[in-house]
């Protein structure tokens, strides 16, 4: 077995047993991961242009995981804490539209830091509370 494909199993695997709120803080995580790695590509970007490309590539997979977590949301159990996340999730997506657009790394280093202070909400959360595996929830790869 090659470390590529031992990497994935174990990734895998622990998205299938983790439990619902471990999945967001996944979630969160990757989202953090894919905007730094656009900040970090535009950085780069100064010196070489070819790299808008990946940009968009982070910010879009960004733009995914925020999508995934708008319709993992339960309107009906999660009451005004649901809506007002909707909401700020639409205003996530749009920024980093506008940001992917114009190239703009403060709207993305804005919406990173406040993705940022959501997910350590949510691990609070998740620690906090005994979960069970979800194996119900379906959707993106965050695996890799």
């Amino acid at each position: 077995m090659t470390y590529k494909s031992a990497s994935t199993t174990y990734k895998e695997t622990k998205i299938k047993t983790a439990g619902q709120g471990q999945l967001i803080v996944m979630l969160y995580d990757e989202a953090v991961k894919q905007l730094t790695r656009a900040l970090e590509l535009m950085e780069e970007a100064k010196k070489e242009p070819r790299k808008i490309e990946l940009i968009s590539k982070s910010v879009m997979k960004t733009e995914e995981i925020i999508t995934e977590l708008m319709v993992s949301l339960d309107f009906e159990n999660g009451g005004e804490i649901s809506k007002q996340l909707f909401s700020l999730y639409t205003w996530f997506n749009r920024e980093l539209l506008e940001a992917n657009i114009t190239q703009n790394a403060d709207r993305i280093t804005a919406v990173k830091n406040m993705l940022f202070e959501l997910r350590n909400t949510w691990n609070s959360i998740s620690q906090s509370t005994v979960e069970q595996p979800n194996r119900e929830m379906a959707g993106i790869n965050i695996a890799g």
